[in-house]
């Protein structure tokens, strides 16, 4: 376990998550939020975000988490490891209540406000983004993939790595 990607639902606790990972095991952690999002809840350039993004890769070990369809195949490719946390909604939008206000390694702004169309999004990722995951795991399944249903078994999992 050396290249890990951290994926699943927004709220879920991927960044959590991966702090915790990083702790246990002291792979560099890599947010892709904070190599996608400025301070000021603009993008970056699309070929900023890559080069972010594929110099993290090129290191020798490492763990990314987010999910960003659009580079998610790629990071599937290049890893060795993947979690998923595949938990229910509401423990996804409970996630996103928990976070407001709070300032975040993760994130380069505090989010302080409902973003509606972001809630939307959570609230459909089951249908439109879960398939896709899915089916990446299915294609890459030689890879190493752990698949979480609940934060009780992630939270069990980096108990047993810390023994």
């Amino acid at each position: 376990m050396k290249k890990i990607i951290v994926i699943g639902c927004p709220g879920s606790g991927k960044s959590t998550f991966a702090k915790k990972l990083h702790i246990v095991t002291g792979i560099p952690l890599h947010h892709l939020d904070m190599m996608y999002w400025n301070a000021d809840k603009t993008i970056v350039e699309k070929s900023v975000f890559r080069d972010r993004l594929s110099n993290a890769m090129e290191m020798d070990e490492w763990i990314i988490d987010g999910n960003y369809g659009s580079t998610m195949e790629m990071r599937i490719q290049n890893c060795d490891t993947i979690f998923f946390l595949d938990y229910p909604l509401e423990i996804c939008l409970e996630g996103i209540r928990e976070r407001k206000g709070k300032a975040r390694t993760d994130m380069p702004w505090i989010e302080d406000e409902d973003d509606e169309e972001f809630i939307e999004f959570i609230k459909d990722y089951n249908v439109s983004s879960r398939p896709v995951v899915m089916g990446l795991l299915e294609k890459y399944s030689d890879k190493d993939i752990f698949v979480f249903k609940s934060r009780s078994e992630a939270d069990e999992y980096l108990d047993k790595m810390r023994r």
